[in-house]
């Protein structure tokens, strides 16, 4: 999995331990939570860190597990601050997630406050379900807390409703922001990341008022997302998708200018096809055939014009979710 993340530009050189860039780092461990469910920072240190030969180590329920910096004093430790670790505040964490205004039914994730950060990643990290929020080196206000929590979130909502698997949805995101995967990669420099992009895109479009004080995104060289015509409506979009489990239509197959939607069983429906936007661009009449249910579409709206752009679909009986339909 590629490294990356972190926030917004918001001081963090002067607030977190600058040892490394002071830029989170997505992380391959998965949280299996339902929800989102926070852990302060001394539950963190309770039920999940324990000592080793003097060493205090941080490890999840899946096994994965670092090595903490318990002194301001450790070499690691650039800037010492105040001379105290000063961990995130759970009620304020909570505050975060409650302000976000994007659509989270499916999305899950395991927030750890840590006490100490961890030696080799300093900084906060995320990762699919999965949330670590270090400690700075002064007290962090609220600003600070609201900003990153929500950076953070973006990523594992990315991973759970754009997973890099979805080279369409990708490249079209990445021609609503103004570049190409070509030529922004995960070894690109950090503010150039898809992920990073796309997680300050999030916190600037669906954080709340607090994590938005800075008015500013990491990557100046980018348009501010609210001025992108398209972009707000394309990542809603993405809370339209139900999670692979739970979708009973098919992939959408296309033949001769046609889309193919099908479905196992035989309850008839209607299936209406609408845009990033939620207007319905067209009703389709189911046809069974050997038991299964199918819907075809020529790819035009009501009015008979050709669509282009990112489309989805769903069967009135609500049975089966949104299928996303290829790009035209």
């Amino acid at each position: 999995m590629d490294r990356l993340p972190n926030l917004t530009a918001i001081a963090l050189a002067a607030l977190l331990v600058a040892g490394s860039n002071a830029h989170a780092t997505e992380l391959a461990s998965a949280a299996h939570a339902r929800g989102f469910v926070v852990h302060d920072a001394s539950e963190t240190l309770e039920r999940f860190c324990r000592w080793e030969s003097g060493r205090l180590w941080f490890e999840l329920p899946s096994g994965a597990r670092w090595e903490l910096i318990t002194s301001t004093d450790d070499p690691a430790i650039s800037n010492r601050g105040d001379g105290a670790f000063h961990p995130y505040e759970a009620a304020e964490v909570k505050r975060a997630l409650a302000a976000v205004r994007f659509p989270l039914a499916g999305v899950s994730a395991e927030v750890y406050v840590l006490p100490y950060p961890r030696r080799g990643g300093l900084e906060s990290a995320a990762g699919p379900g999965l949330i670590l929020l270090a400690p700075g080196v002064r007290p962090l206000s609220a600003a600070h807390q609201h900003a990153e929590f929500t950076h953070e979130l973006g990523h594992v909502v990315q991973y759970a409703r754009m997973p890099d698997s979805d080279r369409e949805g990708w490249e079209h995101y990445a021609a609503l922001r103004g570049f190409t995967l070509e030529t922004h990669t995960s070894e690109s420099a950090h503010g150039d990341r898809p992920h990073e992009i796309f997680a300050e895109d999030f916190r600037a479009l669906f954080g709340g008022a607090l994590a938005n004080e800075s008015g500013t995104i990491e990557n100046a060289e980018l348009a501010l997302p609210s001025l992108v015509i398209g972009l707000e409506s394309f990542m809603l979009s993405l809370a339209l998708e139900s999670d692979a489990g739970s979708v009973a239509l098919s992939a959408p197959a296309v033949a001769r200018g046609t889309v193919m939607y099908s479905r196992a069983g035989d309850a008839l429906a209607l299936l209406d096809v609408f845009d990033v936007t939620g207007r319905r661009l067209a009703t389709l009449s189911p046809t069974v055939q050997m038991g299964s249910v199918s819907w075809a579409w020529d790819g035009r709206d009501l009015g008979g014009h050709p669509v282009q752009g990112v489309t989805f679909a769903r069967a009135r009986d609500g049975q089966g979710g949104a299928a996303r339909v290829a790009r035209w």
